[in-house]
């Protein structure tokens, strides 16, 4: 697919010799949700002003939609900008102005016809769900209703690449998804390329086709999203995909379970929906072994289940043993997946 987006061997120094950007190739295909996560001083926000243009990179190529930013003069680079849509956290609105005035002004700026101008905010801020907002100021506007005034005036010049720098976190969690769900509307609706920089893997997890991990101006790992939370190679992915899927227990909560149920503990991925116990139960009666269920998390990315199991296996020691040995060399099939003893990594 075509790039909107590119990033070649991209560093960015800042004076004093800190690098916030080291080496970071990335590639956004057009049309899509690309998420950028986290931890903070990762990186992440300097990358977006990188795409952006209001950083220039130290070496290395930024490009968007074909064209290397730190190749352009100003003046090349203003209609490119303009195809470059921002949404920040703290919505970024001016007090001053109106809802429609603050949607009219990128407009304005771009020299529209004040007629069309107008037309097109109203048009955008109806997309949004504040047709018959425009006359009020932000004050008198929910956090969520400030975000959307924000989604429309980044939408108001019909840019091809939307920027998300942490469009949620300053949200509550129903807001948040009504946000979450706008924003895949304009992707699926109008086409529009999203860049998502994020710390919340559930925002990852319910609008992103692809995700790439950032650690220390690096990007440590990058896929598809389900690939990706399914089997997280580097220790910060699968930091982050244990935040959102809350499904292997550890800590004060596996010594309670070890406490309550007798036996071994052993954790078991369920993966694509496949039904656990068809894999599972011939592996136990193959050995003699009972089994009982005493802690589980099974949700939805992309549409598709993720999660895991944890079971408490009981019977004689080398038949235990056996069963664990062959659920982490995956011998219970796909449908139980590889296991491993609970609270062990």
């Amino acid at each position: 697919m075509t790039a909107a987006v590119e990033l070649r061997d991209v560093h960015k120094e800042f004076p004093g010799g800190a690098r916030a950007v080291d080496g970071v190739s990335l590639s956004v295909a057009a049309g899509t949700v690309h998420g950028v996560v986290g931890h903070s001083g990762a990186g992440k926000s300097t990358l977006l002003r990188l795409v952006n243009g209001l950083e220039e990179p130290t070496s290395g190529s930024v490009l968007v939609d074909g064209q290397d930013l730190a190749a352009l003069g100003e003046r090349a680079l203003r209609p490119i900008r303009r195809d470059i849509g921002m949404i920040f956290q703290q919505f970024n609105l001016f007090r001053s102005r109106t809802v429609l005035g603050n949607v009219l002004y990128p407009l304005r700026l771009a020299g529209t016809d004040r007629a069309a101008a107008r037309a097109r905010a109203e048009e955008t801020l109806d997309f949004v769900g504040l047709s018959g907002y425009g006359k009020r100021h932000p004050e008198q506007l929910s956090g969520g209703q400030r975000q959307r005034v924000g989604i429309a005036r980044a939408l108001a010049n019909r840019p091809k690449v939307l920027l998300c720098d942490e469009a949620t976190s300053a949200l509550d969690p129903q807001t948040t998804q009504e946000v979450l769900a706008l924003l895949r509307r304009v992707n699926r609706e109008l086409g529009v390329t999203i860049v998502l920089i994020t710390h919340e893997m559930e925002v990852v997890r319910s609008l992103c086709d692809r995700v790439s991990v950032m650690e220390d101006g690096r990007v440590v790992e990058s896929g598809e999203v389900y690939e990706l939370f399914a089997r997280p190679r580097h220790r910060t992915t699968a930091a982050f995909v244990r935040s959102a899927l809350h499904g292997e227990p550890d800590g004060p909560l596996l010594d309670r379970l070890r406490a309550r149920h007798p036996g071994r503990l052993v954790t078991v991925p369920v993966v694509d929906g496949a039904p656990l116990l068809e894999g599972l139960s011939p592996l136990l009666r193959a050995h003699g072994v009972d089994f009982s269920l005493v802690h589980g998390g099974v949700g939805e990315v992309r549409g598709r289940p993720l999660g895991s199991v944890t079971i408490a296996l009981r019977g004689e020691e080398a038949a235990v043993e056996a069963v664990a040995a062959g659920l982490a060399a995956g011998t219970a099939g796909t449908a139980a997946g590889a296991g491993r003893e609970a609270g062990v990594a």
